[in-house]
This record gives structure tokens, C-alpha cells and sequence, in this order.
């Protein structure tokens, strides 16, 4: 399937389908840190804003994944990436997720980037964790109680980081 999927940036039209892949992504509450019931506002305003460079996954030229990156932090930081990745749960397992993550990684050094850090991989959002092992990824710190899980109370996240 890898074959068919493209990304390419995102456009304005993307706009519902990639808040429908929001939307869908935080209904539950376990794996991103927003509030199952944040509005389209809020969250499009996040993904969309301005410091970030914004991208859709596509398949059949439908989009099927968004993902961003932008610094980690501003100015002596900003050699280090940070990104953020959304799957339609419609196409779960389906290699999406691999192909953006190595996708944005070659993205990310392409506009410079030394590495890519992530500042917060929920530890029991498994297939993340395996996810980012598998492209490179190391988890370099711990962070205790770092995420409210709806069905585990408390929950630890991880800092992730890979050199490009």
C-alpha cells in the first residue's frame, strides 16, 4: 500500500478533513493532551498556526494523515524539529504512520533540522512508543505523572529524540 500514500503540504482545503482526523484522534483522551471536547476553533488554530509547517498523508487522494513540524524551541533551539502526527482512525494500521514518520524525517533534515526531539509520547500509547523505536527514536527521559489518562489516572510520558 506504501506505493499509493503521497504527502504533500497542506492546503486550505484540507481544512474539515484534516479537523475530522482531529476530532476523531482526541475522542478519546488517551493519546494527545487535549480535552476530548476542545472546539474546531482551538484546535485548528494549534495545528494550523503559524510557526509550524503543516502536511497531509495522502491515499487515493483522499487525505488519511496530517502531521507538523516546527523548533522544538525558538532561537538557539531551533535547530532541533518537533513534530506532531494524526491518523484517521479509518486507516489504522495501514502503514500511514510509518510512512509520514519516515517522511517528516527526511523532511526535517531536508530544512535543516539536526534532530527531532518529542516532548511528550504518552508511555502507555504503545503503538506510538513502538512507532518512534522503530524509525530511530530513543527515549531519553521519563516524565512522572505527565498525562491525565482517562482509564489510568496518572500517567508517566516519555522524551523521544533522534540526530538526523
Amino acid at each position: 500500500m506504501n506505493n499509493q500514500l503521497k504527502i504533500r503540504g497542506f492546503e486550505e482545503t484540507d481544512r474539515e478533513v484534516v479537523w475530522d482526523i482531529i476530532h476523531k484522534v482526541i475522542a478519546s483522551g488517551e493519546t494527545y493532551v487535549f480535552h476530548p471536547d476542545s472546539s474546531r476553533e482551538k484546535m485548528l488554530a494549534y495545528w494550523l498556526a503559524s510557526d509550524k509547517q503543516v502536511y497531509v498523508a495522502t491515499l487515493e487522494n483522499k487525505v488519511v494523515g496530517t502531521f507538523t513540524l516546527k523548533p522544538n524551541q525558538p532561537d538557539r533551539g531551533a535547530h532541533i524539529a518537533n513534530g506532531s502526527y494524526m491518523v484517521s482512525p479509518d486507516h489504522a494500521g495501514k502503514g500511514v504512520g510509518t510512512f509520514m514518520a519516515k517522511y517528516s524525517l527526511e523532511e526535517a533534515k531536508r530544512l535543516g533540522y539536526l534532530a527531532m526531539q518529542f516532548n511528550i509520547v504518552i508511555k502507555s500509547n504503545e503503538n506510538a512508543v513502538k512507532l518512534w523505536k522503530k524509525v530511530g527514536f530513543d527515549i531519553i527521559g521519563e516524565i512522572p505523572n505527565a498525562f491525565n489518562h482517562p482509564k489510568l489516572g496518572m500517567t508517566n510520558a516519555y522524551i523521544m529524540y533522534k540526530s538526523l
